[in-house]
């Protein structure tokens, strides 16, 4: 009993501390508010109208690029043009006849629009075989999740979704959060399905591959080239 009420006791002197913290960094804040002056507060209005100008101007930039909408890339020439033209881009290699990426469809149509810093499309794996390849993409569907031109991540079926059909929408924005390939809100400590009734296993990220530089050549290396396709670094 001794032992509860000391453990107890240090629990409540850790939150008091941490209360006492925050207070102080609050106190902290409204003093320096206090001392500033009508020129100071000027400016900090300035820098945020500024920023919200700036943040305006690149949500309609990348409205121009496409983004806001889950669209379909004809080729694989395309396919080049969108990688080269936007930063963070997610793109489902999919399967007409394949059902479970019509799941994926429904779940990319509504992050689209929420998330316009990102583009949105899919391809026919069928339609561009020298991309499936050089990306090693075998299972379908798969998201290749590609950042400033690189092959950051992949999303393998719905393995890191886990494992079964009815995972979230939320499920699959936290996902593509923890690649950093959207701007996440949540807590990417915790998945939202974690702990549902219909998935009691823990859900955990399969190893990252290599990231690959994309290019758009298909040009032959040269016998004296020292590099190779084992090294999954170069187009």
């Amino acid at each position: 009993m001794a032992g509860g009420m000391d453990m107890g006791a240090i629990m409540g002197q850790r939150m008091m501390e941490v209360a006492n913290a925050m207070e102080d960094q609050v106190d902290a804040e409204i003093h320096k508010m206090e001392k500033m002056g009508e020129n100071d507060f000027e400016d900090l209005k300035q820098k945020r109208l500024e920023a919200l100008k700036k943040s305006q101007e690149q949500k309609q930039e990348w409205l121009k690029q496409g983004h806001g909408e889950y669209s379909e890339i004809p080729e694989e020439k395309a396919f080049f043009d969108v990688t080269k033209n936007s930063t963070n881009v997610v793109i489902h290699f999919y399967r007409e006849e394949t059902f479970r990426c019509r799941i994926f469809d429904k779940h990319l149509r509504l992050l689209a629009p929420k998330h316009v810093e990102t583009k949105f499309c899919k391809i026919d794996a069928d339609k561009c075989p020298f991309l499936t390849q050089r990306l090693r993409i075998k299972t379908i569907p798969t998201l290749a999740l590609i950042k400033g031109g690189m092959t950051k991540d992949y999303v393998v079926g719905f393995s890191d979704l886990g494992n079964h059909d009815e995972f979230s929408t939320e499920m699959l924005e936290w996902r593509l959060g923890c690649a950093e390939i959207i701007n996440y809100s949540g807590d990417l400590m915790t998945p939202p399905d974690q702990g549902g009734a219909t998935n009691k296993k823990k859900i955990t990220i399969h190893a990252k591959p290599k990231a690959k530089i994309i290019r758009g050549g298909r040009g032959r290396r040269n016998k004296g080239d020292d590099s190779s396709d084992d090294d999954g670094n170069d187009w």
